[in-house]
């Protein structure tokens, strides 16, 4: 049964997304503010490349009024964590009474974010490891295939069936904070190597001193996460790193797409919830503490 789905965000991810979506016959909205990515949806469509170097456009609905999108039963929120507020206050006025939103965002604190304006039974968690380039706006290419795991609820069911019927890897799972720390592991250690090198994910299991820092910020994130009694969904975070670098070892992480265009990045929502975290547990954090440092000095 084919969905109406509102995409929260215009950049990489959102727009592989649309494309997904779309390709298996779902109406997709998408709400943003990013003026030539909103124009180019608008305009050509979310654009995928695939493998084979080969252009497929699909038609969206792309605005940045939520008015126009008033009513939406599924929203799922793929925007910046430091625009997550913003996002909040757009659903309130787009999302149905008995909508329900899915945040698919990297660092700590979105869910509580959107709760606040939401409500906690309308907002579900979830975390992925697909991987997205953008090569322009309302273009992407996919940047390894990856899994998208959410919290498990009756109320999403329609938007579940949805997303496995674009050909995403879903999987169901109890543990909410097991999803949201294991995703900071990964985060941690990739993303803000891969934005201060600016280098793909692969890079970095490619260069031995650079493959020695991964792993210690994979380390610092899990302890952290023992410290908060955060059960992860692997054993290894060093092995679960380095898994995801390698199978998107072609994709450029979102903090190095951020830097590169000059954009804000989620560093604070990442190393420096992580570094945070530990100063309350007293724990020394300094690959994430220094990482944090400079991606914000960037």
């Amino acid at each position: 049964m084919n969905q109406d789905v509102l995409l929260v965000g215009t950049g990489a991810l959102a727009t592989l997304f649309a494309a997904r979506l779309g390709e298996a016959g779902h109406s997709v909205h998408m709400l943003g503010t990013w003026k030539q990515g909103l124009q180019a949806l608008q305009d050509k469509g979310a654009r995928i490349l695939d493998a084979d170097g080969k252009e497929r456009a699909y038609k969206v609905h792309a605005t940045d009024d939520p008015r126009e999108v008033s009513g939406a039963k599924f929203a799922i929120v793929l925007v910046k964590s430091w625009q997550t507020e913003r996002a909040a206050h757009q659903l309130k006025l787009s999302l149905a009474d008995d909508g329900h939103a899915l945040t698919l965002q990297n660092g700590l604190g979105n869910r509580e974010t959107l709760t606040r304006d939401l409500g906690t039974d309308r907002v579900s968690l979830g975390v992925t490891t697909t991987g997205a380039t953008l090569l322009a706006p309302g273009l992407v290419q996919t940047g390894g295939e990856g899994i998208i795991s959410i919290e498990r609820t009756q109320a999403l069911t329609p938007l579940v069936a949805a997303l496995r019927s674009s050909d995403f890897n879903l999987q169901i799972v109890d543990d909410t904070q097991s999803l949201i720390w294991g995703k900071l592991v990964i985060n941690a250690a990739i993303n803000p190597l891969t934005a201060l090198l600016r280098v793909p994910n692969g890079e970095l299991l490619a260069r031995p001193m650079v493959r020695r820092m991964m792993a210690s910020l994979a380390r610092e994130t899990a302890e952290v996460a023992a410290a908060e009694h955060v059960h992860l969904p692997f054993s290894n975070p060093v092995s679960a790193a380095e898994d995801v670098a390698r199978k998107t070892a072609k994709n450029h992480s979102s903090m190095f797409q951020d830097v590169r265009r000059g954009a804000p990045t989620e560093i604070d929502a990442i190393c420096g919830a992580v570094t945070k975290r530990a100063e309350f547990h007293g724990i020394d954090t300094p690959y994430n503490r220094t990482c944090w440092q400079l991606v914000r000095a960037l």
